[in-house]
């Protein structure tokens, strides 16, 4: 995929400095589908800072391969802040990575609803060490691909916060 320059320079800053400091990232994705794994690894030398990643697009995938709660999709939905967290604790929890990203959203352009529309994303960042960092964001129903990118890109600027 070609990916937008500003996508690019954060990828690329996410992994020199993770690189200069030993860190790994995984990453847990559902509305993205992979691009944050996918934008991380377009960088070379990239096998040093990703870890792995978990794309969990239904909530069996969540569940199964997160250890999000059933309980927690039920009273809450995939798409909240509850299942990013769960996500995000999960992934660092099945990896060896220092640093990790969850991402749950709806990028349309069906899907929504009056009180979760088309471009709700929730995004959660947390470091191993403790540092967490929960965005709800509404990017408004400005087409699948624009909100797919605004994920990845809050979501790799969420990285570079936790790791300074």
């Amino acid at each position: 995929m070609h990916f937008p320059e500003e996508i690019l320079a954060l990828a690329q800053k996410i992994v020199t400095d993770f690189t200069a400091r030993g860190w790994m990232v995984a990453t847990a994705e559902s509305c993205t589908g992979g691009l944050i794994a996918g934008a991380l690894t377009e960088i070379p030398g990239s096998s040093a800072v990703v870890d792995r990643g978990f794309v969990t697009y239904t909530n069996t995938a969540k569940m199964e391969m997160l250890g999000v709660q059933e309980q927690t999709l039920a009273q809450f939905g995939a798409v909240s802040k509850e299942t990013a967290l769960q996500m995000v604790h999960g992934a660092l929890f099945r990896s060896r990575a220092d640093f990790a990203v969850a991402v749950t959203g709806i990028a349309g352009p069906g899907g929504g609803s009056a009180e979760k529309p088309v471009g709700l994303v929730h995004l959660a960042a947390k470091a191993r060490s403790g540092g967490l960092i929960h965005h709800e964001m509404r990017y408004g129903d400005i087409g699948r691909d624009k909100v797919r990118l605004a994920t990845l890109n809050t979501a790799l600027e969420m990285l570079v916060t936790l790791g300074q």
